[in-house]
């Protein structure tokens, strides 16, 4: 298989080298002249290519910058939330109405103003796409003059304010059908050309208000992560995004940049016993696993630092909650793991025992065992899920894993343990996860989670004024020194790794200050486009 991957991606790599050679046919094969005109050109292979388009209204930019819109807000190197197309916002003192304030002078890369009809637009449209963009808090939005927006929620949330962060506006005179892939807007650059499949060429907006990228035109190639490699050893990508498979081999006249994430796996358990089902009449809850003594020892029985250097060879980090790291994330949920002894007798002080000399302890005429599903397309979590049953082994739990399509762990993942990954600059991804309401609703708390206090600190949370109040309650809904949903009280997961992002790219290319980036591959390293340069 590995052979007929190279091959395509060699005539991939030969096309390209065609293309490219064609391309420059005219130009000066003198060195100085060559540099100059690439100065201002990049090729990239960032990874998967985006299939429903460039449409914020779905989905487009919640994980990277979205190239072609802007934001109302938008986060800093340090994750703060700092103005874009907003110059400020007001709360009410009930905390329903955001009032928010727009710059003047943004227009669109077709000329056109930038209003607050087009934010209402955007939103309304939103709302009615009924996407991954979550609306259902807004009660109604009203532009009220050109620079003025007002969104009234139907009741208090403190992280509103991540939604008019993550979502591209969108202009009411251009929208049609076909937005998707023709898109206008106002952000750092505009579409070229789209050729499904093959690459995105994108040049920068000459009408962007904001800081002039360095980069005038970007191509973006669709390759697979063979091709992607074999493209930055022929030398026809300035970038790509890697595997940590590839990490070890060098090419020359590239580096490798590893940057920090919040790109975390984990294992979501079933956290109620069996016997209830769903709506849909899937199988609810796993008398294994609901036992606290079995999620408590398998988390401190896994060696975290040993699952980074064996399966991603170094990159990443010790994970813990799926929030590592970020402002809102508690550091006292920190546990000591690889502490098999301490498992063990966490095992025997609950009754579980080996009295059959099969090494799977049994209590109550339960085995202790379980099934782990990974997505079967994913040697990541294959290989973390593997090594994670071959660590747990010796503590007396047995732990099948199994490869499956999302369609069957959709069905299993009510009443049987799924690897999964999560990771965003939303607090409100915890809730999500977390809250009991959401149990059973889509990939959120699979497991049927449940904790009054925990959901009482969510509401604290949600309701405070701002995310600065917020946080305090979102770190204690972590752990608050008696419960909370981490390692540290409930253990509703095991957090395993954040996983590193790889990038080669060429020795002298800049990529800038690159924030904590969010689950997905790729994208996210694009947060800080404009501030990309050559350093030499």
């Amino acid at each position: 298989m590995r052979k007929k991957l190279l091959s395509v991606s060699g005539l991939i790599i030969l096309i390209l080298s065609v293309m490219l050679a064609g391309c420059s046919s005219t130009k000066s094969i003198e060195k100085g002249t060559e540099d100059a005109e690439k100065k201002d050109e990049l090729i990239l292979a960032l990874g998967s290519e985006p299939e429903a388009g460039f449409d914020p209204t779905t989905g487009w930019g919640r994980y990277g910058s979205p190239l072609f819109q802007s934001t109302l807000f938008k986060r800093d190197d340090q994750l703060n939330i700092v103005n874009d197309l907003a110059i400020s916002y007001e709360v009410s003192e009930d905390g329903k109405v955001w009032t928010v304030k727009l710059r003047d002078d943004v227009k669109f890369s077709d000329g056109e103003p930038l209003t607050a009809a087009d934010v209402k637009f955007t939103f309304d449209t939103a709302t009615e796409n009924g996407s991954v963009v979550d609306l259902n808090i807004l009660d109604e939005i009203e532009a009220l003059d050109d620079t003025t927006v007002i969104f009234t929620l139907k009741e208090v949330q403190s992280s509103f304010i991540n939604t008019l962060t993550a979502t591209g506006i969108v202009p009411k005179h251009a929208y049609d059908e076909d937005y998707a892939e023709k898109p206008i807007g106002s952000g750092p650059y505009q579409l070229v050309q789209w050729d499904r499949g093959q690459q995105l060429i994108v040049k920068v907006n000459p009408e962007y208000y904001d800081k002039v990228p360095y980069f005038k035109k970007l191509t973006f190639l669709y390759l697979n992560e063979d091709a992607a490699f074999a493209a930055a050893q022929a030398g026809t990508v300035d970038l790509t995004y890697i595997p940590a498979t590839f990490s070890n081999q060098k090419i020359s006249g590239m580096k490798l940049e590893a940057v920090e994430t919040v790109d975390n796996r984990g294992i979501a358990y079933p956290y109620i016993k069996s016997g209830g089902f769903t709506e849909d009449g899937l199988p609810i809850g796993n008398d294994v696993t609901a036992d606290l003594a079995i999620r408590q020892a398998i988390d401190i029985a896994v060696d975290r630092a040993a699952l980074i250097d064996g399966v991603v060879e170094g990159y990443g980090s010790p994970a813990y909650t799926s929030v590592d790291g970020l402002p809102w994330w508690n550091p006292e949920t920190v546990i000591e793991d690889a502490d098999l002894e301490g498992a063990r007798k966490l095992l025997k002080d609950a009754g579980w025992e080996d009295t059959d000399g099969d090494g799977i302890l049994e209590k109550d005429s339960l085995n202790a065992e379980f099934t782990l599903y990974y997505p079967a397309e994913d040697t990541i979590r294959q290989s973390l899920a593997i090594t994670v049953a071959d660590m747990i082994k010796p503590i007396g739990i047995n732990i099948k894993v199994e490869g499956a399509s999302w369609d069957i762990i959709g069905n299993k993942m009510h009443s049987e343990a799924v690897l999964m990954g999560w990771g965003s600059h939303n607090p409100f991804e915890m809730y999500s996860i977390y809250a009991s309401e959401n149990g059973g609703v889509e990939y959120n708390n699979t497991g049927f989670y449940s904790n009054e206090t925990v959901d009482g600190y969510f509401k604290q949370a949600i309701q405070a004024k701002s995310e600065e109040e917020a946080i305090e309650f979102w770190k204690k809904a972590q752990w608050d020194g008696t419960t909370g949903f981490s390692g540290k009280g409930d253990v509703a997961w095991t957090w395993l790794v954040n996983i590193d992002h790889l990038y080669l790219m060429k020795n002298d290319l800049d990529i800038g200050e690159q924030r904590l980036h969010v689950h997905g591959h790729g994208w996210p390293a694009t947060d800080n486009i404009a501030d990309w340069k050559w350093s030499k």
